[in-house]
């Protein structure tokens, strides 16, 4: 928007009142279904012991986030259709989760692993190379978190306040609470923020169409916005768009469930069973992230008009509904930040502990002190992403996020194929994760961290995902070199 909005008393109370709620629901879960917070597996996963309904809210709680909801309809609003990439890449990862969590769920509840780090310790022996897993699942994850902050940071300048203090509170809140509860805060907090969600997202596609003349006309002033806008916009993809859009989805949905907050939130469940279960019910939040990203289409044929794309939801909302919806619908956005940075933060937390200090720097630690270390560092990651965002542009946060996934992805061979075939070493996997890190880093830095890269193939041009790109470099060198040195030992654990 081209100025900041006046604050709005009615929308503020609103907001404040929910996000105080959601504070003391925040502290009172410690209490809720009790166990012995000094131990890492109740800090940090709450004890194992989430049904299927609690993970469903927990996982769409960390999966679906502030950022997305943000994001996706910015995107819509600039480009069109090719912002509905994440459509296909949420509907292709739940059949992967359906056939591949409950297997490593199985070995990380027999084993007593807490993060992906300790499976592949388990799998490989060693440390370092279990390291290198943990130190890509903790850089991957703080410019995720810092996303949050920027999600957040939109929806509380759309109420009309300016400044950071309003986010330090915010994430100092988040901190203690965290700090206090573990993973039971966001469990429970993500019962209400996707109540709130659905709520919002119901009700703005349910009511804004009417007042706009109806989704024929919303298509068609989208249709005519981007056929005047030119270039490779359009409501329907070009052509061109074709291998981007598929390695897009494909590339996010291999990688969406080795970054370390859907890892815990996987590890948390109580069973097998349940991690099945919400295989099955989780595309229900692929519908409502469709109508989420119809929310950019909306904005084009109400008029809006902004300078950062990032604003096309609170100003879509400001224009069309009363002070006190627009107060609950920044609050739903809001503290669908804090659910995500909560479990990302215990998540990088986890793998820091287990898998970086208690190896390389203290072997002899007990498990009082190990969960104190977490705890310690899940407010050290809080507030390194606040610095993040506090001092260094947003665009710095977005292009390293971009990395992230293109990191993550290249965990995935350890990961998931250890868990069908023991042809795979160490050597392997260690010499295929550096060569995907070093190409898929390289081939982002020469396209200025643009998340595709153009193969040539003769007169004809392919854009494809990076992340891909590099997950395929990675593969092959490890299939090669396990085969070509000795097959691997599994450590007894």
């Amino acid at each position: 928007m081209s100025e900041l909005n006046p604050v709005n008393p009615v929308a503020m109370t609103v907001f404040i009142a929910f996000f105080v709620l959601v504070t003391v629901i925040g502290f009172f879960a410690a209490r809720w279904k009790r166990g012995d917070l000094t131990q890492l597996h109740e800090w940090g996963l709450g004890g194992r012991q989430f049904g299927t309904v609690i993970s469903w809210f927990l996982v769409g709680g960390d999966f679906y986030t502030a950022y997305t909801v943000i994001a996706v309809p910015a995107l819509v609003y600039s480009v069109g259709a090719y912002g509905f990439f994440a459509l296909p890449y949420t509907i292709i990862v739940y059949p992967f989760v359906f056939a591949v969590m409950p297997r490593l769920w199985k070995v990380a509840k027999a084993k007593d692993h807490i993060t992906a780090a300790d499976y592949v310790q388990g799998e490989y022996g060693g440390k370092w190379f279990p390291a290198a897993v943990a130190l890509t699942g903790i850089v991957a994850t703080m410019p995720y978190i810092a996303l949050q902050l920027v999600g957040m940071q939109v929806v509380i300048k759309g109420l009309g306040v300016s400044g950071e203090m309003p986010l330090i509170v915010a994430f100092v809140i988040l901190a203690l609470y965290t700090y206090a509860s573990g993973l039971r805060a966001p469990a429970m907090i993500a019962f209400v923020k996707d109540i709130m969600i659905y709520i919002v997202v119901i009700a703005a596609v349910w009511l804004i169409p009417s007042k706009l003349g109806g989704y024929a006309h919303v298509f068609d002033a989208a249709d005519t916005f981007f056929k005047a806008k030119g270039g490779a916009t359009g409501i329907i993809l070009k052509p061109a768009q074709f291998t981007a859009y598929a390695s897009l989805a494909l590339g996010s949905a291999l990688a969406a469930f080795m970054y370390p907050h859907t890892m815990t939130a996987v590890l948390s469940s109580s069973s097998v069973g349940t991690v099945r279960k919400n295989a099955i019910f989780l595309p229900a939040y692929t519908l409502l992230l469709g109508l989420i990203a119809l929310l950019g289409y909306m904005a084009i044929a109400a008029g809006v008009h902004v300078k950062s794309a990032s604003d096309v939801v609170p100003a879509l909302f400001g224009t069309l509904f009363p002070s006190w919806f627009v107060g609950f619908a920044a609050a739903a956005i809001a503290i669908s930040a804090l659910v995500p940075a909560a479990i990302m933060s215990i998540g990088a937390a986890n793998l820091f502990t287990r898998n970086l200090w208690r190896p390389l720097v203290s072997p002899d630690i007990t498990p009082a002190a190990e969960a104190s270390t977490a705890k310690i560092v899940s407010l050290v990651v809080k507030f390194g992403a606040l610095l993040f965002i506090v001092f260094l542009p947003t665009q710095y946060a977005i292009d390293l996020q971009l990395l992230g996934g293109v990191w993550i992805l290249q965990i995935f061979p350890a990961i998931v194929f250890s868990l069908y075939t023991r042809r795979l070493n160490t050597q392997g996997l260690f010499l295929g994760w550096l060569v995907g890190i070093v190409i898929g880093t390289g081939m982002a830095v020469s396209q200025g961290l643009k998340p595709v890269f153009a193969l040539h193939f003769g007169d004809a041009v392919y854009p494809v995902y990076i992340g891909l790109i590099a997950l395929v470099a990675n593969v092959v060198v490890s299939f090669g070199v396990s085969v070509l040195s000795p097959r691997r030992v599994v450590a007894v654990v």
